[in-house]
């Protein structure tokens, strides 16, 4: 393994912070990364994997919890208009 070049640390960093991590876990990564400890890298990526796909989870069973909401409020609409009409 080579020693990367400051280009290529800066497009990790920028490649980290995107995909939401904290300077803490970035620079983590690139200690880990100039010890030559790839698996533990992967191990990082992992974990912070998993914690974004579990705040999407969250957050698609509160769009789900709104939908639903709509959906009820709806159908009470077009039952009362029905009810005011006859």
């Amino acid at each position: 393994m080579e020693t990367l070049t400051d280009d290529q640390i800066f497009k990790i960093r920028r490649n980290l912070s995107d995909a939401g991590c904290g300077v803490p876990l970035i620079e983590k990564f690139l200690l880990l990364e100039q010890n030559h400890r790839r698996e533990e890298q992967y191990r990082l990526l992992s974990q912070h994997r998993l914690s974004l796909l579990e705040a999407l989870h969250q957050d698609q069973y509160k769009i789900d919890c709104l939908d639903y909401l709509v959906y009820v409020m709806e159908k009470e609409d077009k039952e009362s208009m029905k009810s005011q009409k006859k």
